[in-house]
């Protein structure tokens, strides 16, 4: 289909291409700020909502969990905010930030899981996971003080 398309055509589509892709970046950026933005006033609503609650500023080991839960996906989503900054800046995509998502993603999962509810070979997967992105992460630090040197 494009292959009979002139070089001139291609680089004006290719413009097309890049300028859309750009947008729709932009846009997604947009729209995780607000979500973002939100989340952390809600965030901020169910800490006071739980420190309200009998017996005041005693916070159950329950909502404990469910507040740290809910930072972790807050702070997740900073994270991604800054993937999709250093995307609009560099076109680039730093695997050290999605690394770093990945693992607070499985921290949000310890700290929420029910050890009871789980199996012990999910238990298993999981600690898997986590070994292997902090060996990522490992290598990766490794490769960039490598690259700086």
């Amino acid at each position: 289909m494009f292959r009979n398309l002139s070089e001139r055509e291609t680089t004006r589509l290719a413009t097309v291409i890049t300028r859309v892709q750009f947008i729709t970046t932009a846009v997604i950026t947009i729209l995780l700020a607000i979500i973002v933005v939100l989340s952390t006033v809600h965030l901020g609503y169910l800490i006071a909502q739980e420190m309200w609650r009998r017996p005041r500023f005693l916070i159950p080991v329950q909502g404990l969990l469910e507040i740290f839960g809910y930072f972790l996906l807050v702070l997740i989503g900073v994270e991604l905010l800054e993937t999709l900054k250093m995307y609009l800046k560099r076109d680039t995509i730093q695997l050290r930030v999605v690394i770093e998502v990945a693992l607070i993603a499985m921290a949000r999962k310890v700290i929420t899981e029910e050890v009871d509810a789980v199996s012990s070979l999910t238990l298993f997967a999981i600690a898997a996971l986590i070994l292997a992105l902090a060996i990522a992460l490992y290598f990766e630090r490794q490769a960039r003080e490598t690259k700086d040197v």
